[in-house]
């Protein structure tokens, strides 16, 4: 039977990156990984990101819906039309706002009985754990029902954060496995079991931000993604972006993280949605990122 794991956690924290991780060790142990994406928008660009790493008709992006709500039925959908492969595995990564208790609850159900119940991985920003302001009790709720927690962004706190952190997340999961992130063993994963831990009731609706996208033309230079990400409201959450710098040939990928941080790579390929800004969280409307794209521009005259 084929394991499906789920992968939670809050915006930023790091789920995309050990999904990456995952599928490298899951491959190269003879596996063969089938990968959903969700995102309010653009879960494509996402998905484009696993180019190089297997084959695009194993991964499905789920866009525009939220999994544990809206989009369940069709996510369930998805799981039931998944090609049968032999050592085949499931991986499923969620969208940061997802209430993840509902997700599992909602996923075990209709499933094709080829599969073994979902289980549950959460990922936790050890820095900004319980630092989210109003948003602290959907970071809470999105370990509750977790087998496994991986801990992330352990190179900037202290032993007594990450102390303080721990024990905390056992207060509210007393039964799941706590791990580093770098220690994490994936040939562990298929055996898990799922959650028996009973979450806190949550409304869910609380954490339907707004999102949206608009086009973003090529840019001068990388000055202008700084630019742009600065000029976005930190009501924002989540900013991401794909364009060509300069004169360059291949395109590149940005985001902002809830915490300001602004990381800068190269895109694999050409995004098949086209150069995208796209954001997550209130603030987000048309207008206001049309105005941070001019406030990009406007550097390169200064």
């Amino acid at each position: 039977m084929e394991s499906i794991i789920t992968v939670v956690g809050f915006l930023g924290a790091g789920k995309t990156t050990l999904l990456k991780h995952l599928l490298h060790k899951f491959t190269k142990d003879g596996w063969n990984p089938y990968v959903i994406l969700n995102d309010y928008e653009n879960a494509y660009l996402d998905a484009q990101q696993f180019v190089g790493q297997m084959e695009m008709d194993c991964i499905k992006a789920l866009n525009g819906s939220c999994i544990c709500c809206s989009g369940i039925v069709e996510l369930r959908n998805i799981v039931n039309r998944i090609p049968e492969r032999e050592n085949g595995i499931t991986l499923i990564e969620a969208n940061g706002t997802s209430d993840a208790a509902s997700l599992m609850e909602f996923l075990g159900v209709g499933i094709n009985d080829r599969f073994l119940p979902p289980v549950q991985i959460s990922v936790v920003d050890a820095n900004n754990w319980q630092k989210r302001d109003e948003h602290n009790e959907l970071e809470r709720n999105q370990i509750q029902v977790s087998s496994l927690i991986v801990l992330t962004h352990l190179d900037t706190i202290s032993k007594q954060r990450k102390a303080s952190v721990t024990n905390e997340l056992k207060s509210f999961n007393p039964t799941a496995t706590i791990i580093d992130a770098e220690d994490i063993d994936v040939s562990l994963l298929p055996k898990l079991i799922p959650s028996k831990n009973k979450a806190d009731k949550f409304e869910h609706l609380k954490a339907h931000w707004s999102s949206c996208s608009v086009d973003l033309p090529n840019l001068p230079n990388e000055k202008c993604i700084q630019e742009i990400c600065s000029a976005l409201p930190q009501s924002i959450l989540r900013v991401k972006g794909c364009t060509k710098i300069g004169k360059a040939k291949n395109y590149t990928y940005f985001e902002r993280k809830p915490d300001g941080e602004i990381h800068i790579r190269p895109f694999n390929g050409e995004p098949i949605t086209g150069t995208k800004l796209l954001t997550i969280g209130p603030g987000s409307e048309p207008s206001i990122l049309e105005q941070a794209i001019q406030s990009g521009f406007s550097i390169v005259n200064l």
